[in-house]
């Protein structure tokens, strides 16, 4: 399974994606399901990301998949320049497709696997945030037993499960198990702008979740759009259910990106018809949609989210985005400096570098004695 995403150009701005854009990545994609080069396909959209969810034996980061997904890139960029989209193409950060789309400024998540009897599946699409958005979710998903039942009464789930966590900033990375080593994983992930999950295991092996990690700050050297974030999560039999795996973002998180990828905010689920931030450009949203998979084929979507019972949830963003949006360009609601490190800001401050001088206001002073 594999789910790629990329923004080739906002309607208006960056809230939402024209419907043109739809049609020539659904014809896409069916011209090259008719020929046998992949089984299924669903196309949609969170945002301004355009969304390409496929399955097909071809296995990961394979060049053919992903070369697919390029060309459908290219194909709405023209599409989204000929209509004046907003920042028409601005994932598209290299002229020509090199193999896979790695580094080349989409995102994404594959998952190779052998199907179960049953093979319930999870597709999150965020907007508006980064891959550290995953982070608190998928701890609580896979291993805080207030929110996933079955770790304390699933004998398939009771041994935990292998965490892998990425050093996106020193481009390394570390497995953690759990419950046993619960506590130096939060000492980690709770820094979600340098340490991102990527994937979960069960103990036995068998793979459960996995998320794109692409930062576009640091592949570009620059900002040029948030990263808007992807997770594939198989549920049920022996892993958790729907329902514990969707229980996490019926609390709205803090998390960073908003506003010129500037701010934090609160995490409001919702449904596909209502992914369409724009009050502040946001506050950052995250679609659910659900699929069974038979024989490669994806039965869905099931539109998750929309459902009254994250009403509280929409309700506590809601009244999160005021009380953030009151800070104005104060820290928390603006990201620290290091974060700005990428935005326009730095381009500002560096006018000004001349204009200070030395100031011995916290300058240690030796005493006489």
């Amino acid at each position: 399974m594999s789910v790629i995403k990329a923004d080739v150009g906002g309607y208006v701005g960056h809230s939402s994606i024209h419907m043109d854009l739809y049609d020539a990545a659904r014809e896409m994609l069916e011209i090259s399901k008719q020929k046998g080069e992949i089984i299924d396909y669903h196309v949609t959209h969170c945002g301004d990301d355009l969304e390409l969810i496929m399955t097909h034996q071809k296995g990961i980061e394979n060049s053919e998949i992903h070369g697919l997904a390029w060309d459908t890139f290219v194909m709405c960029t023209n599409i989204a320049k000929k209509l004046k989209l907003y920042g028409a193409g601005q994932d598209l950060l290299k002229d020509s497709f090199s193999g896979t789309v790695k580094g080349m400024g989409p995102g994404f998540a594959e998952m190779e696997f052998e199907e179960r009897r049953s093979e319930p599946v999870i597709i999150f699409m965020a907007d508006k945030t980064s891959p550290g958005a995953w982070n608190l979710p998928l701890y609580k998903i896979f291993a805080d037993p207030f929110n996933t039942a079955g770790l304390v009464i699933d004998p398939a789930m009771h041994e935990g499960f292998v965490f892998e966590v990425l050093d996106i900033r020193k481009n390394r990375k570390i497995l953690l198990s759990t419950p046993e080593e619960i506590y130096d994983l939060l000492m980690f992930i709770g820094a979600t702008g340098q340490f991102v999950l990527k994937n979960v295991h069960r103990k036995d092996g068998l793979q459960a979740a996995v998320a794109s990690t692409q930062k576009l700050s640091l592949i570009a050297g620059k900002y040029v759009g948030k990263d808007d974030p992807v997770m594939i999560v198989r549920c049920q039999s022996g892993l958790p259910a729907v329902g514990e795996v969707l229980e996490p973002f019926a609390f709205p998180h803090l998390v960073e990106g908003w506003m010129r990828g500037s701010h934090n905010g609160p995490l409001m689920p919702v449904a596909t018809r209502e992914a369409n931030p724009s009050r502040f450009d946001g506050p950052p949203r995250v679609i659910a949609a659900g699929f069974q998979i038979a024989e490669g084929r994806l039965i869905g979507a099931r539109d998750l989210f929309d459902d009254p019972a994250f009403d509280e949830a929409r309700k506590k963003a809601n009244q999160v985005a005021d009380y953030m949006r009151r800070h104005g360009p104060f820290e928390p609601h603006r990201l620290g400096l290091e974060e700005m490190e990428y935005t326009t800001m730095p381009l500002i401050m560096k006018r000004l570098e001349e204009r200070f001088f030395v100031s011995e206001e916290n300058v240690l002073v030796e005493s006489k004695a």
